[in-house]
């Protein structure tokens, strides 16, 4: 059955940074750099009439802009950018969007969540360093080092975006939208960021998924700060079910990181698989954990990552991910938590 099928990668290789390639009549790929560990994005370029729509822009910073230059003066010269779509709100994927919207006059696309979120953040950076996001931190076990530079250096991805237009067109789920000869349904799904936009054209089996499912990592799932109790990973998983549901396993996968793949249903249970793991790695590190007052967050980043992590921006996403695991596991009653510390309930226990 073609939805039982294992991963396979039409395309062995991504193009080479800043080229194009074709993986579907009339879709383009680009792959940008990153200055980070995962140290690329993939960006798409619909064919839209005289034109491409832009699907995610790349980061903004010198680079990517000088790439940039390079598409609109070779491969769109002649077919300039007709309208942004950003998935999301990481810079990653929206950084250059403002910048490009104002050099072609295009409109900006996103869904409301994202972007309000983007135009916060733009906003008022200085806030992703302010109370009470520092007393969260220290609260889950991070020393007051460590958290400086989680604050500081850790999220400084998060401000480079350029400014965003103050208008934009609101894209919500179950609409459709026309790019082109293409009519792309309009999903969305939380846990990596909160609304994320995905476009799914049946009729050509294809799916441009942004980050919601990847085919060698997992997008990182986090608790923000400024909704410490949330539930991210709950969000996050049953959004793969609904996926699972609404998309055919036989479906080119268009991600905004790795390779295009097809075998989504596979990759959906692996990434389910991946989180249960997780959880009950978390689970058997505070089964003991009621003689010692339990365990902090900070305590299970090496349950969980088992390998050295010295870069604040990898530790920021490791300890929110952390968390993400924590809180899922408190609301299905498997853990306890008394002033930042974690245990398995005794009546569990036994």
């Amino acid at each position: 059955m073609a939805d039982a099928a294992a991963l396979a990668f039409p395309f062995p290789a991504p193009p080479p940074p800043g080229a194009v390639t074709e993986v579907a009549p009339g879709l383009l790929w680009v792959r940008l750099p990153l200055p980070f560990r995962l140290d690329h994005v993939n960006i798409y370029l619909v064919e839209d009439g005289p034109g491409y729509a832009v699907v995610d822009t790349g980061i903004g910073d010198g680079p990517t802009q000088a790439i940039w230059e390079n598409l609109i003066s070779g491969p769109l010269r002649s077919r300039p950018p007709t309208r942004v779509i950003a998935t999301h709100f990481h810079s990653d994927h929206a950084g250059m969007a403002g910048w490009l919207c104002e050099r072609f006059g295009i409109p900006l696309m996103m869904s409301q969540t994202e972007y309000l979120t983007s135009l916060m953040i733009h906003a008022n950076p200085s806030g992703l360093d302010a109370e009470p996001y520092r007393s969260f931190f220290r609260g889950q076990g991070l020393d007051a080092g460590t958290t400086e530079k989680l604050l500081n250096i850790g999220q400084r991805y998060l401000r480079m975006v350029t400014a965003l237009p103050r208008t934009f067109q609101r894209l919500v789920a179950g609409e459709s939208l026309q790019i082109g000869t293409r009519r792309f349904e309009v999903l969305t799904g939380g846990g990596h960021s909160p609304e994320q936009v995905m476009l799914h054209c049946p009729a050509d089996r294809l799916l441009l998924c942004a980050d919601q499912v990847l085919a060698r990592i997992s997008p990182n799932i986090s608790v923000q700060a400024m909704d410490p109790d949330g539930d991210p990973l709950g969000i996050y998983l049953r959004s793969l079910q609904a996926l699972k549901r609404m998309v055919s396993g036989d479906t080119l996968v268009v991600p905004g990181h790795n390779l295009p793949f097809t075998g989504l249903h596979a990759r959906v249970d692996e990434l389910t698989a991946h989180h249960e793991g997780r959880c009950a790695a978390i689970l058997d590190a505070c089964r003991d954990a009621h003689q010692d007052g339990g365990r902090t967050a900070a305590d299970l980043v090496p349950v969980v990552f088992r390998r050295p992590i010295d870069d604040p921006h990898q530790m920021g996403f490791a300890f929110s991910e952390v968390l993400a695991h924590i809180n899922l596991l408190r609301r299905q009653g498997r853990l306890d938590a008394t002033a930042g510390r974690y245990r398995i309930p005794k009546a569990v226990s036994r």
